[in-house]
């Protein structure tokens, strides 16, 4: 099993050279060049082309680098997916996904993009809520790997109120999650906007490791290290993990469902849970 760790997924303004170079160096394990939400309107040229140019140059070791286009409703949205293609970022998200026919349409934009090049998408609007599962279901047509969570779009669309527990978003949160696992999607939490709060992020990191989340979008370097401490499993989650694999690989506990482990009852599912922790584990030594 391999797995790339997106412990900490950073926005950075692609209009903001000075941010894209930093990021090359940053200890997240992914970069999101953004276009839209970070980029004013007459900034949106200058951020697309600047955005091609640093995937060009590289220089961002084992970081995946995606691109965050602008909606296809926007005057920007066609060549930014024409750029992106062209350039074959790691990934493109896409903003503002309703359905599974949104997918579709982002899908083929990318049509002659690298097959390396995948497509995520963020789930930030109150109709995508009653279609999460087929819109998941397109990922077995099309490039979608991936979800981030956008939860200032969606408390904007409902009117709630956003707090570090975001209890209004409890629903949206882990029907998110439960949606993306049935067709093997990863799926980023949202962000935290709080820049001088680190109390506030690992509380909400913490909560999003809760529901499921394989990491966390940030808008800060700063808080980096918060979400790669959070999101990594812990020493002993590994040992144990090592210790639950290597007790069902044993001969007497090949046709057992459960068994004991260090005083533990430990079943089949389990051992699924264990592979995955390790996986984790040494991708993120491998980085």
């Amino acid at each position: 099993m391999t797995l790339r760790p997106r412990r900490s997924v950073l926005y950075m303004p692609a209009s903001n050279q000075k941010a894209i170079d930093k990021a090359r160096n940053l200890p997240c394990d992914a970069v999101i060049l953004d276009l839209e939400d970070a980029v004013a309107p007459d900034a949106k040229d200058m951020a697309r082309e600047q955005a091609v140019a640093a995937v060009k140059a590289g220089g961002f070791g084992r970081r995946e680098v995606i691109i965050r286009v602008n909606g296809l409703d926007t005057p920007w949205g066609e060549a930014d997916l024409a750029a992106a293609a062209s350039v074959g970022p790691d990934a493109v998200l896409a903003p503002k996904v309703n359905d599974a026919g949104d997918v579709a349409r982002y899908d083929a934009r990318l049509d002659h993009a690298p097959g390396h090049t995948k497509l995520w998408a963020m789930i930030e609007t109150c109709r995508v809520l009653f279609h999460l599962e087929s819109t998941a279901a397109a990922s077995r047509t099309s490039r979608l790997t991936a979800w981030v969570m956008g939860a200032n779009d969606l408390v904007k669309e409902t009117g709630a109120r956003l707090t570090t527990t975001r209890e209004a978003l409890w629903a949206p949160l882990s029907l998110s999650v439960a949606a993306a696992r049935i067709h093997g999607l990863s799926i980023l939490d949202g962000v935290f906007n709080g820049l001088d709060d680190p109390d506030g992020l690992e509380r909400q990191c913490r909560q999003g490791l809760e529901f499921g989340f394989d990491g966390k979008t940030l808008i800060h370097p700063n808080q980096v290290e918060i979400a790669n401490r959070v999101f990594a499993p812990t020493p002993d989650e590994v040992n144990f993990a090592r210790a639950v694999i290597a007790a069902f690989a044993l001969p007497d506990n090949a046709g057992k469902g459960a068994i004991r482990v260090d005083g533990k009852m430990a079943e089949r599912l389990h051992l699924v849970q264990a592979e995955r922790i390790v996986a984790v584990a040494e991708a993120i030594l491998a980085a």
